[in-house]
């Protein structure tokens, strides 16, 4: 059974941890600043630069929010002093990529232009260069925000098993299929 709860999560030097009365945490750092609730009777202690959440029982509730919002706050304080980077890659012939500062415009092969606008908190860049596959960078201090973006933009083409055209992650190894084979006489 998994300890994550019980791992003390050390806070870097520009970054402040406050609670407020109403179980919200909130967490600045030179990247932004995030905000989560918390729930369960699930409390926070904190000193000398070192955070613990503490659960109140070993219920089975409470061993699964401990690890929970430990990870969550954990993301929250990476997410305020480095950040989280995604990207994406276009495969298919005509596939295009283009921002005009966070409004995001794609071809995808389609009778039309996808235009997604983006989220303030999501900083998003575009890179097609010649001979490569055109490719969406987003930054944003926020994992749950800049995941859920990245996979509503994946959902607009999923890479499909054959030839793997659609939009995947960089990185990311899909499972190809044999095409139609040859009759045999």
């Amino acid at each position: 059974m998994s300890r994550i709860g019980k791992n003390p999560i050390s806070i870097p030097a520009g970054v402040t941890i406050s609670v407020s009365n109403d179980n919200v945490v909130s967490v600045k750092g030179p990247k932004g600043e995030l905000t989560q609730e918390l729930t369960g009777d699930i409390t926070i202690s904190q000193e000398d630069g070192i955070l613990t959440v503490v659960r109140p029982s070993d219920q089975k509730r409470h061993k699964a929010l401990h690890g929970l919002y430990r990870s969550l706050i954990n993301n929250m304080v990476v997410g305020v002093t480095e950040g989280f980077k995604i990207e994406q890659e276009l495969v298919g012939v005509g596939y295009r990529a283009s921002n005009q500062g966070n409004t995001l415009d794609l071809v995808l092969g389609y009778s039309h232009h996808y235009v997604f606008q983006l989220p303030a908190e999501i900083k998003v860049t575009t890179t097609s260069e010649k001979g490569q596959t055109p490719k969406i960078i987003l930054e944003s201090a926020d994992k749950q925000l800049i995941g859920q973006v990245a996979a509503k933009i994946r959902s607009l083409r999923k890479p499909e098993p054959y030839k793997g055209k659609g939009i995947k992650f960089v990185g990311e190894v899909l499972r190809r299929k044999a095409g139609k084979s040859a009759s045999k006489k």
